[in-house]
């Protein structure tokens, strides 16, 4: 009998079969053994950064490092040029007289005097003007310094000489022993408006070389305004932060350029600096390095702003005896013996309305008339006496010493 062979076509009990052991392996049988498609252990890995043939996007390009901005560039650039000042001042009192007289050391024995002298030490900043070692500051940080010891910004330490200082406008100029310094670019602070950048440098709390930004906040502050009424200045107002150290630093604009000296806070207040005008401080950097001082033009008055509020005061305080008839001035409140205002017929309660042919307001437009103006200059003045308006002329004087009027 002639054998079948089952590898043509198939029983259906032989299909049947074969679907119950599929995906078993055969020893045996007409089906072919699959080839292998495991790859060999030695393939290597793909590179994390290659590119998949189905995916033809470029690869993505590294975060460059955040680029330098003006201020880092403001700083490079002025750095060098501002300096540390520490100024020592020697304060001396005077013994209580019961501590000298012989009668009481018979008796008592000498007693533990308190010191007649004690050293107040100071931190401030500065900037170098002129290569030769000229440096421009506050009045309040070297002013009657005994020693004055700069720090220049790469280490050096220079003994400087106090050419002079002003504490009407606060400005003070000292020189060190030294040549071919760095020096600050100088801007023109007439120009300022509200908003442009600011940004500060010195020593604040004897912390060298910090840096603070913000803006400028406001120009023309009145030293009423900022509670420093001796002082003959318009400041600029900034929100960079300025404390005590960052006195006689520079307030730069965003070309790196100086436009103030930080010289003042309002004590408990937040974002609140001020900062002397550099085109005021040139003025009175070039008379302190010519002369060593500076004259400033009086009147030689006290004086008070005019208002209905003061008028109601007066009125009160005596018992409406007297009564002003001016609705706005500046109120003369007393008279300095011998002053240019006492020579030219000037008298308490006197209200003065006009200064060299302009309105006068306040006591600040006042001062700022007279500060423009030269000691010997004669000019005309107005002025309201018993409800009578006056005209005369007066010939400023030079301001003494320790008088801000």
């Amino acid at each position: 009998m002639r054998s079948r062979n089952l590898c043509g076509k198939k029983p259906v009990i032989g299909q049947l079969l074969l679907l119950v052991t599929a995906g078993v392996a055969l020893l045996g049988g007409c089906s072919t053994p699959p080839k292998s498609t495991s790859l060999p252990d030695s393939t290597p890995e793909a590179p994390s950064n290659s590119v998949s043939a189905a995916n033809t996007n470029p690869p993505v390009a590294p975060i460059p490092a955040t680029p330098s901005n003006f201020v880092v560039a403001v700083v490079d650039k002025v750095g060098p040029a501002v300096v540390r000042i520490d100024a020592a001042k020697t304060v001396r009192r005077q013994i209580p007289e019961g501590f000298s007289d012989p009668f009481y050391r018979r008796f008592f024995g000498t007693p533990d005097a308190p010191p007649t002298e004690r050293t107040v030490r100071g931190t401030g900043s500065g900037f170098i003007i002129n290569a030769g070692g000229q440096i421009l500051t506050n009045a309040h940080v070297v002013g009657g310094a005994d020693r004055v010891l700069v720090t220049l910004r790469d280490g050096r330490e220079f003994e400087g000489k106090v050419l002079g200082d002003d504490p009407v406008t606060d400005i003070a100029v000292v020189k060190i022993p030294a040549s071919k310094l760095p020096t600050v670019a100088i801007g023109n602070s007439d120009g300022l408006q509200v908003g442009e950048w600011a940004i500060a440098i010195g020593s604040p709390l004897g912390l060298d070389k910090t840096v603070t930004v913000g803006v400028i906040s406001a120009t023309d502050r009145t030293s009423s305004q900022v509670g420093a009424p001796d002082k003959r200045i318009g400041f600029i107002q900034t929100d960079a932060a300025i404390n005590p150290g960052n006195s006689g630093g520079p307030l730069l604009n965003g070309r790196g350029e100086v436009i103030g000296i930080n010289t003042a806070i309002i004590g408990g207040a937040q974002g609140l600096g001020f900062a002397i005008p550099i085109n005021r401080a040139q003025q009175i950097a070039q008379q302190l390095i010519a002369t060593g001082r500076v004259e400033h033009p009086f009147l030689g008055i006290q004086m008070l702003t005019l208002s209905p509020e003061v008028k109601e005061r007066i009125k009160n305080a005596t018992d409406g005896r007297l009564t002003l008839a001016a609705d706005k001035g500046v109120l003369v409140l007393r008279v300095a013996a011998n002053s240019p205002a006492d020579r030219a017929g000037i008298k308490p309660g006197d209200v003065i309305q006009k200064l060299d042919n302009q309105d006068v307001t306040t006591t600040d437009k006042l001062q700022q008339t007279i500060e423009k103006r030269k000691v010997g200059d004669r000019l005309p003045i107005e002025y309201q006496r018993d409800g009578q308006v006056q005209q005369g002329e007066v010939e400023l004087g030079a301001l003494p010493a320790r008088q801000s009027r």
